[in-house]
């Protein structure tokens, strides 16, 4: 999958998911305050990605990806 189409695909789930207009969603962006996540909607997060692209995102992981920008750099580091 080309960066560009993961980012898409990222983009067009997170949004449909958490009701959030895709433009708000921008690799700066940080994804907790973007999405108005709390700690359970946090693991709603995880698994949806978990599912949608069948990557594992390990726990420890997790306080590191801060913004969508990482999230994609983790997604298309793992998904070679």
């Amino acid at each position: 999958m080309e960066r560009s189409e993961l980012i898409s695909k990222v983009n067009s789930v997170l949004a449909e998911e958490f009701e959030v207009e895709e433009s708000v969603i921008t690799p700066d962006a940080n994804i907790k305050e973007t999405l108005q996540l709390d700690s359970l909607s946090l693991v709603d997060m995880v698994a949806l990605i978990e599912n949608t692209f069948g990557v594992k995102i390990v726990g420890s992981d997790m306080p590191k990806i801060q913004t969508f920008g990482i999230l994609y750099d983790y997604l298309a580091e793992r998904m070679k």
